[in-house]
């Protein structure tokens, strides 16, 4: 029994090591067509926590309609001809200088040799990539500020509630369908999907929002709203069917605002995303059974959640810090980590070379260790 446990504690951890180096490290590949400038995206400062009790679908969705866009990929027909291949959604986000900022999803621009944004009123103008990230699934884009009126803005995704009221906006079925609306609510605010780019590269996971809003092929891209009428995510995600085949309705899933706007403002600034590694496969201890919790990772009782170190990248930071196979992290800089998810959106907050505190148990002894991120992900 404990030598089968331990076999699957091992295979999940490989499978499951996304925080980590070697054939298991995943991170940008690369950016093209770039066009980085140095302007930042002041969302933060108008966060909201409560929304007004008169506020309706109706007013939240009049607020921020006319930022909404569709978004058309083209391809290369022929010498000098362009054939449209696929559509999406965006929202309009911010003004600055010679340009206006749209961000949607990366696979909604995928491939694409030209690409057209048509705005809330049915005109089409060129949009420019500024830079895309294909782990959050995110992309920006650039137009010409002087047909713009409206710019969205961001909400606080930490501040979000099960059960509190959503409207996805965007372009189901393509820009035919263009500025439709559902309704909806948060399902849940932290889920851990499954997560591959378009040439099958596997990311591990993305932790997004999940909500009942209907959200159909034509609204990636396009977002996610309160009733306050700000953004609190960018709608990515369908999951249309379960491993069975059997159909699935309901279950929709957003990249939190924060995550957003973190990703745009780099994708803005640098052109591409560049993230730190602690250099470690690991296993959620969710997964590990209580009885190879007390055999083998000898923790004690009252820890109930964190992440199980099963490698370590040779010479990699968690290496140098002496972290071991079995050790048990279960905060960064004070911040819980009850699982991966945690340990993600911790770990991807801090640059390259910043140093964080981990936490961790050692057996029954419960440490802290400074660990300097020198290590970066990569696909």
């Amino acid at each position: 029994m404990a030598q089968q446990s331990v076999t699957k504690i091992i295979l999940t951890g490989a499978i499951a090591g996304i925080i980590g180096g070697g054939a298991i490290l995943y991170g940008q590949r690369g950016v093209e067509n770039l066009q980085a400038t140095t302007q930042k995206v002041n969302t933060k400062a108008t966060k909201t926590t409560t929304i007004s009790q008169n506020a309706t679908a109706t007013s939240a969705y009049g607020k921020i309609s006319d930022a909404v866009v569709s978004v058309l990929n083209f391809s290369k027909s022929g010498i000098n001809s362009y054939q449209e291949s696929s559509e999406g959604s965006g929202v309009i986000y911010k003004k600055a200088g010679d340009a206006a900022y749209v961000v949607t999803n990366n696979h909604v621009i995928h491939g694409a040799a030209q690409i057209q944004v048509m705005l809330h009123d049915g005109k089409k103008v060129t949009a420019t990539l500024v830079g895309k990230d294909a782990m959050t699934d995110l992309a920006v884009l650039k137009i010409d500020p002087s047909v713009v009126t409206t710019t969205a803005d961001f909400g606080d995704s930490s501040k979000i509630q099960v059960g509190q009221k959503v409207l996805a906006i965007g372009s189901p079925l393509g820009s035919e369908y263009a500025s439709s609306v559902t309704e909806g609510i948060i399902s849940a605010k932290k889920r851990l999907v499954a997560s591959t780019s378009e040439n099958g590269q596997n990311y591990g996971g993305s932790t997004v929002i999940q909500t009942d809003a209907a959200i159909n092929p034509g609204n990636s891209g396009g977002p996610l709203v309160n009733f306050q009428g700000q953004v609190v995510g960018i709608n990515s995600m369908k999951l249309s069917s379960s491993a069975s085949g059997t159909s699935v309705e309901g279950m929709g899933f957003a990249i939190p605002s924060d995550q957003v706007v973190d990703v745009v403002n780099k994708l803005v600034r640098d052109g591409k995303i560049t993230r730190p590694a602690i250099g470690i496969g690991l296993v959620e201890l969710s997964a590990v059974t209580v009885d190879d919790q007390k055999t083998l990772l000898k923790i004690p009782t009252s820890v109930n959640g964190g992440v199980v170190v099963m490698s370590t990248t040779q010479n990699g930071p968690a290496d140098k810090a002496g972290l071991k196979k079995y050790d048990v992290i279960t905060a960064i800089d004070g911040k819980e980590v009850t699982g991966q998810a945690d340990l993600r959106e911790e770990l991807y907050k801090h640059n390259l070379n910043d140093t964080v505190t981990i936490t961790y148990y050692h057996q029954e002894d419960k440490k802290t260790v400074k660990v300097k991120l020198t290590q970066k992900l990569e696909s």
